[in-house]
């Protein structure tokens, strides 16, 4: 059960199969009414509106292809990812793995790319293949990490919603680490062989001039590639509720660099808006309330689990075994609209990526 501020009763996730099993309608069908009922009231979306996170279980759902299929029937916009810090090699229309790092790997709970301007609204993600032991993924409401903070550490809170952060993102030439991408996957679409250096260089920029941020986005080149920094809101407001949510990765890098000990670099650094430091006791009390309130879904064969980005968070736990052992497919999605200002600085506000 989720606690403040949602309802009372609001459980997390909102847990769905099919009505009739024995029946084994097939994936056309269950599109048809995944279509019909978006149409109609956009059942889905309030759902996840609400909850944060959908599980779908016992679908006919058996490959990239298939998954792909019942991801679309809700009639997103398919997210493109400007920016990727993550190696994701496409499988099908809009499906590709989730995250590919050793299975030693603890990635901690946090939204969907809040290291930088564009994220996607929703994230579908299906389980193709579960590990018997660990894998799991974590399940946890933005809306009442902000509650919890604002409670336990609502000095933390205001200088946030004051300052924001400066989030500094350093691509390289080379993968950083193991699953990581490499500046030209992150913004190299453009860039056709035969390049010069100046050439790459401009449409690598004119990427970046897609997030449509001006002057709080800046870069800097290094001799093995750039350093791009952003100030960005970490405090955001709900569309319709107008509730403030934690759009955060601040507790995930730094129990990422407790638990895995080194052994995935930090590529992402986040300061205070105004270039100081975060104090880690700060961070340290998102990561408890974080453990508190969080649920950890022990994948099934077959699941789905689509979170509501801006007001859920998720994550993945490490697991025993072989590496091929767990395999979770990812499809990402844009919403209506953009998660609303919270603070009242031109930098708080946040815009739909160039096209």
């Amino acid at each position: 059960m989720l606690g403040p501020p949602h309802p009372k009763q609001t459980v997390i996730p909102l847990a769905l199969k099919l009505t009739n099993e024995s029946q084994k309608p097939s994936l056309d069908s269950i599109v048809k009414t995944v279509k019909s009922l978006q149409e109609r009231d956009g059942t889905f979306t309030k759902s996840l509106a609400r909850h944060g996170t959908l599980l779908f279980r016992g679908l006919p759902i058996h490959n990239a292809e298939e998954f792909s299929r019942f991801a679309h029937a809700f009639g997103y916009k398919p997210h493109e990812i400007i920016g990727i810090v993550v190696d994701r090699p496409l499988l099908a229309p809009n499906v590709a793995p989730a995250n590919e790092a050793p299975k030693e790997i603890l990635i901690y709970s946090h939204n969907e790319s809040p290291q930088v301007p564009h994220a996607p609204e929703y994230i579908f993600f299906y389980g193709y293949r579960a590990p018997k032991n660990g894998g799991e993924s974590p399940i946890s409401s933005s809306l009442e990490l902000f509650h919890r903070a604002q409670q336990e550490i609502p000095e933390f809170i205001a200088e946030l919603a004051e300052k924001g952060i400066l989030s500094k993102v350093t691509y390289k030439y080379e993968k950083q680490y193991e699953g990581g991408s490499t500046l030209s996957q992150a913004f190299g679409k453009d860039i056709v062989e035969g390049d010069s250096e100046e050439t790459k260089r401009r449409k690598i920029e004119a990427q970046i001039a897609r997030y449509g941020r001006g002057k709080y986005t800046t870069w800097a080149w290094t001799d093995d590639g750039l350093v791009l920094t952003h100030r960005l809101p970490v405090v955001r407001t709900q569309p319709e509720t107008n509730l403030p949510t934690l759009f955060t990765g601040l507790a995930s890098y730094w129990k990422n660099m407790q638990v895995n000990a080194g052994a995935r670099k930090n590529v992402t650094q986040q300061l205070f808006g105004d270039g100081s430091v975060i104090p880690e006791k700060y961070l340290a009390h998102l990561a408890k309330i974080t453990d508190e309130i969080r649920v950890l879904h022990k994948w099934q064969e077959g699941d789905v689990l689509i979170y509501d980005n801006l007001i859920a968070q998720h994550g993945r736990e490490p697991w025993e075994g072989e590496q091929a052992d767990r395999v979770v497919l990812a499809s990402l999605f844009d919403g209506a609209s953009v998660p609303g200002a919270y603070g009242s600085g031109d930098w708080a506000k946040v815009v739909q990526a160039l096209d």
